[in-house]
Parts: C-alpha cells; sequence; structure tokens
C-alpha cells in the first residue's frame, strides 16, 4: 500500500483534500493531509510574515521523520508544486513518487512569481497591499482560506538535481479553466519529456472538490 502526502496549494490548509483522503484510504492506503506554515488556525502574524518556500518544504521533511515515511507519493496543488520538488530535492530518496496536481514544476532558480502569469502576479500584489508580507485570498472562494504568505512566492527555489531523479513524475493539467491558468505552456514542456507522465482533467482548477473520484482515480493509477 502506498502512504500519501496531500500538500495544499496558496490559501489553503489539510481540508482542501477532504473530498479525496477517505477515497485513497477506502483503497487500503496512509493518507496524510498538511496544512503548511502560516496557514494554521492558530499561526500568530509574525509566523506568517516569515514563512517562505524553505518554510513549507521543511514543513514536508518534518512530517516524513515524524511519520517514519521512506517511501512517499507527495502530492502538489497548485503553489505546493513548488513546495514537494524543494522537499523532494531534499528528502534523501524518500520519495517514490511526485504527483503535481495543476501545479508548477519548477526548474532550479524559478519562482512561482516568475512561473505564474500576469493574472497571478497581479492577484500577489494586490492581495499583499495591505501588510506587505501576506496575500489575502482571492474574492470568492471557500471562506476557510487564509492569508498566504508572500514571501513563499517569491522565494526562489534551489534543486540539486535530485528532484529529477523521483522514479515517478506526473503531472495533472485541468483545462477548464484556460482563460487564467498559468500552466498551459507546462503541459506542452511535460507532454515532450518522456520523463514525465501527463494526465488531462476536463475541470477547473480546484479538481479536488470538483471531481474529487477522478483525482483519486489518477492517485491510484486507474
Amino acid at each position: 500500500m502506498a502512504t500519501f502526502v496531500l500538500v495544499p496549494g496558496a490559501w489553503k490548509g489539510s481540508w482542501a483534500f477532504e473530498s479525496v483522503v477517505p477515497l485513497l484510504e477506502r483503497a487500503g492506503h496512509t493518507v496524510h493531509a498538511l496544512t503548511l506554515t502560516g496557514l494554521r488556525p492558530g499561526d500568530d502574524n509574525p509566523t506568517l510574515a516569515t514563512a517562505n518556500l524553505d518554510t513549507h518544504a521543511d514543513d514536508v521533511l518534518r512530517h516524513l521523520d515524524r511519520h517514519g515515511v521512506s517511501d512517499a507519493t507527495l502530492v502538489g496543488h497548485s503553489y505546493a508544486g513548488m513546495v514537494i520538488a524543494a522537499a523532494a530535492d531534499r528528502a534523501d530518496g524518500r520519495i517514490s513518487r511526485l504527483v503535481h496536481l495543476d501545479a508548477y514544476v519548477p526548474r532550479d532558480g524559478e519562482s512561482c512569481w516568475s512561473s505564474t502569469n500576469e493574472h497571478f502576479r497581479k492577484v500577489f500584489a494586490t492581495g499583499a497591499a495591505a501588510t506587505g508580507h501576506s496575500v489575502r485570498p482571492p474574492e470568492g472562494g471557500d471562506p476557510r482560506r487564509r492569508p498566504h504568505p508572500l514571501a513563499s512566492f517569491l522565494q526562489t527555489i534551489r534543486l540539486t538535481g535530485a528532484f529529477a531523479r523521483v522514479p515517478r513524475r506526473e503531472f495533472v493539467y485541468c483545462s477548464g479553466w484556460e482563460d487564467r491558468t498559468p500552466f498551459a505552456a507546462l503541459r506542452t514542456r511535460l507532454r515532450a519529456d518522456p520523463e514525465w507522465r501527463v494526465h488531462d482533467l476536463p475541470t477547473r482548477h480546484d479538481a479536488m472538490h470538483e471531481a474529487p473520484e477522478a483525482v483519486a482515480a489518477i492517485l491510484l493509477g486507474r
């Protein structure tokens, strides 16, 4: 049986995977859904102000250590593609599979800011205007969303090459929001790379809510 570690995207917590977790557990797998530093209900303003991409990668690594996980499938949604890439690069071979769920797949020296499109740069900049260090959630959406650390969007990733040695790497492209998606060019790039498997879903960005069964089927290899 597999051990899944699910990492939510910007503004979200473990609840983002609430419809997917029981489907994986019902199939007999172990599932850990994380909430990253700065996004937890008890986190104070200084914690939010100082959290960055390294902080979030360390969240994943500490979780692996705490639970003795040595053969993990890391799943990252959206921004968390940056997180799982950074964590996998530092995990000393403890990651057997990466699934970037409509998520960034960075190269060394890139950031979420440099990898995204003008629409989301505007979302980040506008959302951070009030504090200068945290990005408020866009209008609408789940009321459980919380301000997200701006530094995590801006920090560049440092990859040694270990990330590229994870045995199984997959990208899920959600095609139902093509007017705003920052991932169309990434899909083209990865489809041309024989070391990546690309899946297409006809959903909008939050596929975990819109089509949890389809997301679970991909994670279960069906």
